[in-house]
């Protein structure tokens, strides 16, 4: 199960580079976030609310990053994500980090996320989640 990716744009700021002006490697986790975050938009609800009004976080269990081309400063980059797999607790997201200017694909990726409460407990997506993660109740 695949999702419609959804895009995110960012610009790579001189801060995220070395002293060659390549986007740092450790980035690439943090715009994965941005990318996962803009997704939950485009599905009909906000990251931050499922945490502070549902008592539910998604804890990145697992994240790789195949990188093949480097980011430098001031790029435009392109973060699209989708959702890959989905079950009531654990969730599967993939990345692909393109240049904007020139089309290259410079980076994919996926993140596994595990569903916990405040505890840190696992725990299954609340009920209204389900669809949105492409879960239905049942």
């Amino acid at each position: 199960m695949l999702t419609h990716p959804v895009d995110a744009s960012i610009r790579v700021r001189y801060a995220e580079t070395d002293q060659m002006g390549i986007a740092y490697y450790g980035n690439y986790l943090a715009w994965f976030e941005v990318g996962r975050v803009e997704w939950c938009k485009a599905q009909g609800f906000n990251y931050r609310d499922m945490e502070t009004d549902d008592g539910a976080f998604l804890v990145v269990a697992e994240a790789r990053c195949r990188y093949r081309a480097p980011a430098r400063f001031d790029d435009l980059l392109t973060i699209r994500t989708a959702l890959k797999h989905a079950r009531r607790s654990v969730l599967i997201f993939e990345y692909r980090v393109l240049n904007q200017e020139t089309g290259q694909l410079l980076a994919t990726g996926e993140t596994v996320h595990v569903v916990t409460g405040v505890d840190l407990r696992k725990r299954s997506l609340p009920e209204k989640y389900l669809r949105l993660f492409g879960l239905e109740k049942g």
